[in-house]
């Protein structure tokens, strides 16, 4: 069983920052991967990155050269630190590990940019 508690979210005017924080707790031996997605109000919830335990990142092309996926082993903390945020970057982010296909979510971290 996998723990996770996202943190960091807040308000923020388009432009600026904000790093989300994703701790972990309980059967991290078995993570094969680590991700963020949202999902705004009316839309499904959708990729935003992803990080292997071999280190492999994905993001999605919305996010591109803005956000950035990381993870402190010594904390079994997953990071994603967000720049140039826009007003459709709002939604719920939501922290995800893959225990060999036995998906595990956290409760999610509301993220809102203002124009």
């Amino acid at each position: 069983q996998v723990r996770l508690v996202e943190s960091g979210g807040g308000l923020v005017q388009a432009g600026g920052s904000l790093r989300l924080s994703c701790a972990a707790s309980g059967g991290m031996f078995s993570i094969n991967a680590m991700g963020w997605y949202r999902q705004a109000p009316g839309k499904q919830r959708e990729l935003v990155a992803t990080l292997t335990r071999g280190g492999t990142t994905n993001y999605a092309d919305s996010v591109k050269g803005r956000f950035t996926i990381s993870v402190d082993n010594a904390r079994n903390t997953v990071y994603l630190q967000m720049i140039s945020l826009k007003p459709e970057d709002t939604a719920v982010y939501y922290c995800n590990a893959d225990l060999s296909g036995l998906i595990y979510w956290g409760r999610g971290t509301q993220v809102t940019v203002s124009s």
